[in-house]
C-alpha cells in the first residue's frame, strides 16, 4: 500500500507513475475522500477540544459552588454532536483505505516506461538453444511415449487443468523440487513449509486482495473463509504480519515447497496445452524482508539463487527487465528468467523475481525498530526458485533424443539417475 502523506505531497506525479503501470488509474477518488476525513478530523477535533474546555470550567465552578447548567448543556450537544459525526468518519476512513488498497505499487525510477510485454528488456541471455538433427515433438507429444502425466484422468479427477503426474513424471517432480530446496538452502535460505489455506488479511497483506479476487479460489464455508494460496509468497507475507523486528535479525531468507492454486489457466491453444498453464502447480518460493538500504543487494541474491537452478540444469535462459505495464500490481521491480521451450518455439518464464519495497509491509504491517529511531516499514521481496510445470516442459523438450527418451541431467542424479524412456500404454 502506498503512503497517503507521500500521494499529497504531489498526487500529479504519483498519477502519472500509477498511469504507466495501470493506465486507468484516477487519485481523484482517493483525494476526495482524503480531503473530507481531514476535515472531518479536524471539526471533531474542535469539538473535542471545546468539550474538554468546558469539562474544565464545569469543574472549577461546582468547586466553587456556582452555576454549570449552561455548560454543561453545551458538553451535552458536543457528544450528540460526536456520536452522530464519528461513524460518518470511520465510514470515510474505510473507503479511503479501500481506494488506497486498488492502487499498485510504484515502479522504481530506473524501470522503462511500457504497455507492450515486447518492449520489455533483455539484460542477458545465458546458453545457447539446442539444436536437434530430427523432427522434434512438444512435451505433450513426447509424453504420449513416455507416460509421464496423465491430463485425460486429472481432468477426470478435477476438471480440465488440473495435471496428474505418475511414474517417472511424478519421480522427476520430486527430484527437481529437493534439487532446487538444496540450492536455496546452501545459498542461506531457510527453508518454510507454511499452510496452503489462509485467511484473508493475510492475501490483503500480500496485495491480492481486493484487486485479484476473481482470480482467487476460496472456500464457501462459513466457518473457514479460507483461500488457496495462489503462491507462497501470501503465507511468507503472512509470517511477520503485525510484528515489530529487531534491524539485527535482517535480511530475512526464506524458501518454500508448495503446490499453487490459481483458477486463469490461460487461452485455449496448442502453446497452452499441457503443463504450460494450468490450475494447479508446483514450485519453490524465494522470499526477503530486509532494511530499505539493503534492499538491491538481498534482490540480487534472490536473482542469483533462482538463475543457479538452471545453470545446474544447463538450460538456455535470458533475464528481462520488465516494463512498467506488465509488472505485478505490488512490484516495483520486476527481472522474469525465461527459458527456451523449443516445443513452444518461443521463451516462457519460470521465475519472477520482484522488489515490493515496502508495498506489502504497510498492507501487512510489517516494521523493525532501527535503534532508538522511530519505526520504519521493512521491503519485501519474492522470486520463483523456480515453477516446476514449465522446468519440466524444458527439461524434456530441450534434451529430448530422437528415439523419444530423454536423460536425466547430472546435477538431479543424486535425486534420480534413471533415464526417462518409452513405456508400453
Amino acid at each position: 500500500m502506498l503512503d497517503i502523506r507521500e500521494i499529497r505531497k504531489d498526487p500529479a506525479a504519483i498519477e502519472r507513475k500509477l498511469r504507466s503501470k495501470v493506465p486507468e488509474t484516477s487519485l481523484s477518488p482517493l483525494l476526495a475522500f482524503d480531503e473530507k476525513l481531514r476535515l472531518l478530523k479536524t471539526e471533531l477535533e474542535q469539538w473535542k477540544a471545546e468539550r474538554n474546555a468546558l469539562s474544565k470550567t464545569i469543574g472549577t465552578k461546582k468547586q466553587k459552588g456556582e452555576d454549570a447548567s449552561a455548560e454543561m448543556a453545551k458538553v451535552q450537544l458536543l457528544a450528540e454532536r460526536l456520536s452522530q459525526k464519528e461513524p460518518e468518519l470511520l465510514e470515510v476512513e474505510a473507503a479511503l483505505q479501500r481506494e488506497l488498497s486498488l492502487l499498485p505499487n510504484l515502479p522504481m525510477e530506473e524501470i522503462p516506461i511500457g504497455s507492450d510485454p515486447r518492449e520489455n528488456v533483455c539484460l542477458k541471455s545465458v546458453g545457447e538453444k539446442p539444436s536437434f538433427s530430427f523432427p522434434t515433438r512438444n512435451h505433450v507429444e513426447l509424453n504420449e511415449k513416455l507416460h509421464l502425466f496423465d491430463f485425460p484422468r486429472g481432468a477426470k479427477i478435477t476438471g480440465s487443468g488440473w495435471p496428474l503426474y505418475k511414474g517417472m513424471g511424478a519421480r522427476l517432480e520430486w527430484a527437481l523440487l529437493n534439487y532446487m530446496l538444496d540450492i536455496h538452502r546452501k545459498n542461506g535460505f531457510t527453508q518454510i513449509m507454511p499452510p496452503l489455506l489462509v485467511q484473508e488479511k493475510v492475501m490483503y497483506g500480500a496485495g491480492q486482495l481486493p484487486k485479484f479476487k476473481n482470480q482467487l479460489f476460496h472456500l464457501e464455508d462459513t466457518d473457514y473463509p479460507l483461500y488457496l494460496i495462489p503462491t507462497a509468497e501470501a503465507p511468507l507475507t503472512g509470517l511477520h504480519s503485525d510484528e515489530i523486528l529487531e534491524e539485527e535479525v535482517f535480511p530475512l531468507l526464506y524458501t518454500a515447497y508448495t503446490p499453487c492454486f490459481r483458477r486463469e489457466a490461460g487461452a485455449a491453444g496448442s502453446q497452452e496445452r499441457g503443463l504450460i498453464r494450468t490450475h494447479q502447480f508446483n514450485k519453490v518460493e524465494l522470499y526477503a524482508l530486509t532494511r530499505p538500504e539493503e534492499s538491491a543487494a538481498v534482490y540480487e541474491k534472490l536473482l542469483a539463487s533462482a538463475e543457479e537452478v538452471l545453470q545446474g540444469l544447463e538450460l538456455h535462459y535470458r533475464t528481462m527487465l520488465l516494463v512498467t505495464g506488465d509488472m505485478s500490481f505490488a512490484s516495483a521491480k520486476t527481472i522474469d528468467i525465461e527459458v527456451w521451450l523449443p516445443g513452444q518455439n518461443r521463451y516462457y518464464e519460470v521465475s519472477s523475481v520482484s522488489n515490493c519495497t515496502d508495498y506489502q509491509a504497510r498492507r501487512a504491517e510489517i516494521r523493525y525498530r532501527k535503534g532508538k529511531e522511530k519505526l520504519h516499514y521493512v521491503h519485501t521481496l519474492n522470486g520463483s526458485g523456480l515453477a516446476t510445470s514449465r522446468l519440466m516442459v524444458a527439461l524434456l523438450e530441450n534434451f529430448q533424443r530422437a528415439d523419444g527418451s530423454v536423460p536425466i541431467p547430472r546435477v538431479l542424479h543424486p535425486y534420480l539417475k534413471e533415464e526417462i524412456k518409452q513405456l508400453s500404454p
